[in-house]
């Protein structure tokens, strides 16, 4: 590695103009990777729901609607506004009662069914379908919302996850460069604190800032990244990613006393130690979130892959880029040297490990709560119902609640073949569900009285075709709801006795799937996380005892973390209780590994426990103090400021969490090492010294 170290001192000025200049086509990559705002398109492709959909857009040409909730127009207005709202592009048609009758027809000699469906005269409003011909979050549907919004009447809202996720995709591009600027200026902060220089800071974020546009950049090659992802991405990067520049930093002036007035030596021993201990740290890091992979849900391969890669890129960056600014801007640095800000709580290590048992006792005494809140934390799984209420797709959904007692609606598709008799007993028999406020398609409609032959042309080709009807059911429960789910169960079952390829597929039946899968989900990824780093901490230590005892620490913070909220009564959302412990174990192991490394080293050169524990702590308490308050400062802000409770969650709990590990780790897991350190050293290689190192040892004690 010393080789590869005096490479990059070599050239350090080639390097640094590369790397600036590799941001022109990552930049070019970034602006052209696509987000995707609806995390429902990561359900599995081959469950029915998903295929559902495919079949609405294959078939019918149509692929998301939206309920446009009308109040107080005149029949002629909304007649002529629903005639302009058809006309907007990618709009493939609205549908009112004027399709299917004429105006000139009195209301009050309107079919029930009809005026059920279209109108509520007790609040002189009206409802209005909007079909689309792409899918709910596709681009040119939400350029539909958006001129259908300027079109229709203040008097009018647009409801329907189109709009929802219209808004959020609003909301999220509005939001995401203010999370980094949050991040970036709280970071500088506890940079300047803890380091020795005000301007060393400021290049480790340049560095790390490079790599970040270099993996968005690269995500390209994906093709589309959630908007989860895209929120994340930097700030997370930033976070893991510090410790690893702070460690070239700290072995940089080390080398700097052992080469004095050498720097580019120094800096080349600096860059080979930092691969050295980097590379194994970062793969912990790695490993937590490839863990993400592993999920049907793909959302988590998603945000596992680009941050995996964001790990990687800031390594690489942190072991070129950053020691190229450090030794081209060295006189710079040297003018804006200040003493250390932080406190040096190194000092708490021999009190720590003399009163050891007192942490254990609250080791034992903290976990069974924290293990009964972290399994009964509650989650949601309707992500527009936490959006602000001030949004215009939050203020449609309340009055089409308001004014329609409609939450959720679904869809059926049935065989072409089923009769307009069993279509209608269907449509009976699912109206008696509890929740059903009423269904819509031809058959329902027209109660068999009427012709189809005497409908428009475009009302049939909407509800049918050649191959499948179409029907919607409205239901009065709102999506993710338990109830819902029972409904969404019930009339599956009952559409599946008459047409056993019939489908129920919706943002209900999506949502309900959903909840199913990522159940299965949390197990997998954390079996999945936890086994994995567990084999990385027995290949590093090369031990049986410690990878039990490390990941044992990590758990229980993880435990507190997440058990937190179900004594708070905070409600997560549901990606977070999937993801969070994963991100937690990956991120913050290294605090763990890192003092388990110094402990080794005392006890192989022949230090008895208690003074191996001591230096171990002693040496690297401050090291995790600096890497936890960096996670925390790249993430809370962010929380805070957040109005998408998904990314304000999210980070709340990562921030939460690095300190909670790093507490955990500098009390624990000392104290741990005082009571299981006769099992490490015989089940761990490397922690018993040589025979020559222990009469050494012997005789400085007898000397003493």
């Amino acid at each position: 590695m010393i080789n590869f170290g005096k490479w990059v001192v070599k050239h350090k000025i080639a390097i640094f103009v590369i790397g600036i200049l590799l941001l022109i086509p990552s930049a070019l990559g970034y602006f052209s990777t696509r987000v995707n705002y609806d995390i429902l398109t990561y359900l599995p492709k081959d469950i029915e729901t998903m295929k559902g959909q495919d079949i609405m857009v294959d078939e019918f040409g149509t692929g998301a609607f939206s309920m446009c909730v009308v109040e107080g127009m005149s029949d002629k207005d909304i007649s002529k506004m629903r005639k302009e709202m058809e006309a907007v592009p990618n709009v493939k048609a609205v549908l009112w009662y004027d399709s299917i009758v004429d105006l000139s027809i009195p209301k009050e000699m309107l079919p029930d069914n009809i005026k059920e469906i279209f109108l509520n005269e007790d609040t002189d409003s009206t409802l209005l379908f909007v079909l689309y011909p792409t899918s709910i979050s596709d681009d040119d549907t939400m350029k539909a919302i958006d001129e259908l919004r300027n079109i229709i009447s203040k008097q009018s809202y647009l409801s329907g996850m189109s709009a929802v996720i219209t808004d959020t995709k609003e909301l999220s591009d509005k939001e995401t460069p203010i999370y980094v600027l949050i991040a970036v200026v709280l970071a500088v902060v506890v940079l300047s604190i803890s380091m020795d220089s005000f301007l060393v800071p400021l290049f480790f974020l340049l560095s790390i800032g490079m790599a970040i546009i270099y993996n968005l950049g690269t995500n390209v090659i994906q093709g589309e990244i959630s908007y989860v992802t895209q929120a994340l991405a930097a700030v997370l990067q930033l976070g893991v990613t510090m410790d690893y520049s702070i460690f070239l930093w700290h072995s940089y002036e080390e080398k700097q006393e052992v080469y004095p007035g050498d720097k580019n030596r120094a800096m080349a021993h600096a860059i080979s130690n930092t691969i050295s201990s980097v590379v194994g740290s970062s793969i912990t890091t790695v490993a937590g979130f490839i863990a993400l992979c592993f999920m049907s849900f793909t959302l988590g391969l998603d945000l596992g892959i680009v941050m995996a890669k964001g790990v990687i890129f800031g390594v690489i960056a942190c072991v070129t880029v950053l020691p190229s600014m450090i030794l081209i801007f060295d006189k710079a640095i040297e003018k804006t040297k200040h003493k250390v800000l932080l406190p040096d709580i190194s000092r708490i290590s021999s009190w720590v490990v003399n009163h050891f048992y007192i942490f254990i006792v609250l080791f034992v005494i903290i976990l069974v709560p924290a293990i009964y809140g972290y399994t009964h934390t509650d989650v949601y799984y309707d992500l527009a119902g936490t959006l602000p209420r001030d949004l215009q797709s939050s203020i449609a959904n309340d009055k089409l609640n308001e004014e329609f007692e409609m939450g959720a609606t679904h869809m059926i598709l049935l065989d072409s073949s089923i009769s307009s008799k069993e279509v209608i007993n269907m449509t009976n028999d699912i109206k008696t569900v509890d929740g059903v406020k009423s269904v819509v398609g031809l058959d329902s409609m027209l109660g068999g009285t009427i012709p189809k032959a005497l409908l428009p042309e475009e009302l049939v080709s909407n509800l049918e075709n050649e191959n499948y009807k179409l029907l919607l059911v409205m239901s009065e429960y709102a999506v993710a709801t338990d109830e819902v789910n029972e409904q969404c169960e019930t009339i599956k079952n009952i559409v599946k006795s008459y047409d056993e390829s019939g489908m129920l597929i919706g943002e209900a039946p999506c949502t309900k799937d959903l909840i199913e899968i990522t159940d299965k989900d949390f197990k997998t990824v954390s079996a999945v996380s936890i086994g994995v780093i567990f084999l990385i901490i027995v290949f590093v230590f090369k031990s049986i005892s410690l990878p039990v005892i490390l990941v044992a620490v990590i758990e229980f913070a993880i435990f507190i973390n997440m058990g937190i909220p179900a004594y708070t009564g905070t409600v997560l959302p549901f990606i977070a209780s999937i993801v969070i412990g994963t991100i937690q174990l990956g991120a913050t192991v290294d605090y763990a590994i890192l003092m388990t490394n110094k402990y080794k080293r005392g006890r192989n050169h022949g230090l008895d426990k208690k003074q191996a524990i001591i230096e171990g702590m002693e040496s690297s308490v401050q090291s995790i103090l600096v890497s936890g308050f960096s996670f925390f400062a790249a993430t809370f802000g962010v929380g805070m400021y957040s109005n998408i409770d998904m990314i304000s969650s999210l980070c709340t709990l990562m921030a939460r969490g690095a300190l909670i590990s790093m507490i955990v780790v500098i009390l624990v897991l000392p104290s741990m090492f005082m009571i299981f350190d006769k099992i490490i050293i015989n089940t761990s290689v490397g922690f018993k010294p040589h025979k020559e190192k222990r009469q050494e040892t012997y005789n400085e004690q007898l000397q003493g």
